[in-house]
Order: C-alpha cells, then structure tokens, then sequence
C-alpha cells in the first residue's frame, strides 16, 4: 500500500507524521511524507521518502511583524495584514501538495488539517483520504468547544464551534483553493468529496476520554511518539547536573515568538528560585535567553524529551501537543503557561483532569504567578499521584500501530 502522508507547521507538526511514517514502513507499507521544506533533513535521517513543501508561510513566523500577531499585540488588523502576506504563498503550497502526490500515486491519503490541498487531491485522484491531528478540533462534539476557542464551554454552540473551525481555512483561502481546483486539477471550484473516509486523533484518551457522539470511524489512538537515539544517552554535562541534586523543574517554550524573552527568563529564573527548587531552562527555541543563572539552573539548547523528562520533578512549557504529551508520558506535573492556537486547550485539559494548576497567563505571568505554580506541581500528592497514573497508562499505550491498523482497514475497504 502507497500512503502519502501530507502535513504542515512546525516540528510539532511533523515530527507525529514520521513516527506514523516509520510505522507504516515497519508494517510493509511505502509511505512518502510531504512537509515544508525545512523539515528535509530531519525526515530523511529516518530513511522516510520525502516531498519537499514551500517553507515561507513557516518562515513567517520569525518575521517580527508575525511574531507581534502571534503574541497578541498587534490586534485584530494585524492579523489580517498576516493572512494578507500568506495569500500569494497559498497557490504555490496547493501546486506542491499535489506535485508530491501526482507522483507518489498514493492508494491512500493521510493528511493534517492544516492541508487544505488534501480533500482536492483524494477527489482528484479517487482515492480515500484519512484525517489525521494530534489535536481533537476536526470532529463536532457538545463534549467541548473547539480547542481553538479561549473558553471551556459554549454549551449548546459546541458543535457549531468545530464546524466553524474545520471550515476556517477553506473559508479564508476559499478564491486561491478554488482557483487551484479548477485550472490544476480539473474539478469544480467547491469540493464534493464529503467527510474523511477515518480520521486519526494521535492523543491518549487516558488525558482526553473520546467523546460519545464521536462515531466508530473516530480513533483516539494514543500518542505517536519519535523517540530519539537511547544509545547515545543524555550530553554528559547535563546528566552530571541532574546527578548533582534533587530533580529539577524543567522550563521551555519551544519555538515560541521571542518578544519579551529578556523580561520572560528574568521571571523564570526568579520564579524558581522563590519555589525553591532546582531548574533547567530550554534556550534553544528563542523565548528564553541565555543569562547569568546561579549553580542550581543548568540553561541548554535543548535535549531528548524522552530521556530528559523522566529525570525532573515538573515540566512548565507552552502547551504544545508534543511537549504535553512528552511530559505526561514521563509522569511528571505539567505546568502550562499557553501563547496562542490549541495550547490553552491543553492547559484546560490537563488541570481538568489533575495533572497540574490552572494554565498561567502569559501575559500576565509573575514571578509570584509561577512561583505558586511550580510550588503547587511539585508539592501536590493528588497531582503526582494522577501524573504517575496517566503517564503509566500512556506508557502501556502504542498509538501508530493503531493508527496504521485504520489505514490498512480504510485501504482494505476501497474507495
């Protein structure tokens, strides 16, 4: 079976699709994954066929222009001149996507839904297309608001509020996507393919319990995780640090905008020091910088999750998917301080469910905010004890496997 995986984003993004990649190659499978461009390395060092998409929407968000939207402070105009500076861009992504799958002749399309080409290209080719998203926006439940949404419930206008959401991007780009069906593929400018023939969401319902009025052709799999190379272990002057006292409290915020970081580090560093705990702030992404630090604080680039969060008393970080999901794997207490798109979700969902406080404001974190909160994760015995619950039973769960189990079914069943 040809599958041709189709994402878009950042490594959060991509990285979930190579664990399912090599899944379906471990399986006998001959999947291609089509990714920005500057994901070509880090999908090809896993021996996985690669298609490169254009990476200047991505690189937008290094632009300060972007980043100032993205941090809020900007307002409502602001993001409109930003979906206005992705538009000329939007045309060349669609003409890439189908490029990569005009040539791969795939028998099955799995596909994130920031690909707005993929429900074209399924139609076009007449193959069956599956939904995949580590994030539980894509399906309408009255269970909870669309995670794109800042509030917890909207009670009888939940499942309007996933409707909405499935069909933003399709709204906002509906003149380029429709221009594409019609002078590349051939179809009529508004799609008639209908719903995903499955769709896949890669998180653990040990964090999240699927809803139920989601039908049988909904999988929550379990997370699909990458881990790194356990071989080589941690660096040596990091694990000569954790060795050097009690578990630190590890702080980071990936590939966050870098406004404020100066101000930012200052609180963690304070913070720390005021909950009374070590701590091991992440550099790498930009939203913390390099500073004088005392002894107790080890500042690095960044390192395995999976080798590295095992060995800490806390994860504070933004909430991304993977981090979330690496940090409750390893059992630890998660604090989550959300900048935008699905993190204050997570942030919901994780002190809903006892494993950490309630998501601090990033606009408003203290010293004082997040001092509490690290006080509050790792001196809680209900938090440890449920983060230790949740992180055995994802540690008992293998998400890919499931998740290419569905796609052999989908391809089994024709379209």
């Amino acid at each position: 079976m040809r599958v041709s995986i189709h994402t878009y984003g950042t490594r959060g993004d991509v990285q979930p699709y190579i664990a399912l990649a090599l899944g379906l190659k471990a399986s006998g499978h001959e999947p291609l994954l089509a990714a920005p461009e500057q994901f070509a390395d880090f999908v090809s060092s896993h021996g996985i066929a690669f298609s490169p998409l254009p990476g200047e929407m991505l690189a937008l968000i290094d632009d300060p222009a972007a980043q100032a939207v993205l941090e809020g402070s900007s307002g409502f105009g602001g993001g409109l001149k930003l979906i206005g500076r992705m538009r000329p861009a939007i045309g060349r992504l669609l003409a890439a996507e189908w490029t990569a799958a005009s040539d791969a002749r795939p028998d099955v399309l799995v596909h994130h839904p920031k690909s707005l080409a993929s429900p074209g290209i399924a139609e076009k080719l007449g193959i069956r297309a599956v939904l995949a998203s580590p994030l539980p926006g894509f399906t309408p439940t009255a269970a909870f608001p669309s995670p794109m949404l800042p509030v917890r419930s909207l009670g009888p206008l939940n499942r309007m509020s996933h409707r909405l959401a499935v069909e933003g991007g399709e709204r906002i780009y509906r003149k380029e996507i429709g221009h594409w069906r019609e002078a590349v593929l051939g179809l009529p400018a508004r799609g008639q393919y209908g719903e995903p023939a499955a769709t896949l969401y890669a998180y653990s319902s040990a964090v999240l319990p699927k809803p139920a009025d989601w039908g049988a052709d909904v999988h929550v799999t379990g997370y699909w995780f990458l881990d790194g190379d356990r071989s080589r272990g941690l660096d040596p002057a990091l694990a000569a640090f954790l060795d050097g006292g009690p578990p630190p409290v590890y702080v980071g915020f990936g590939s966050m905008p870098s406004v404020a970081a100066e101000q930012r580090t200052r609180i963690v560093l304070a913070a720390l020091e005021q909950a009374g705990v070590r701590g091991l702030l992440a550099i790498g992404g930009g939203a913390l910088l390099r500073m004088k630090a005392p002894d107790s604080v080890m500042m690095i680039e960044g390192a395995p999750h999976d080798l590295l969060f095992p060995r800490v008393a806390a994860v504070v970080h933004h909430g991304g998917a993977g981090s979330t999901a690496a940090g409750l794997r390893a059992g630890r207490p998660t604090v989550i301080c959300p900048f935008f798109g699905d993190q204050p979700f997570w942030g919901r969902v994780v002190a809903q469910a006892g494993l950490g406080p309630e998501p601090l404001s990033r606009k408003r974190l203290s010293v004082e905010s997040l001092a509490a909160a690290i006080r509050e994760a790792v001196g809680s015995p209900q938090i440890g004890r449920r983060a230790r619950e949740v992180g055995e039973a994802i540690r008992a769960e293998d998400g890919v496997p499931e998740a290419v189990a569905v796609i052999e079914s989908v391809f089994d069943r024709g379209i």
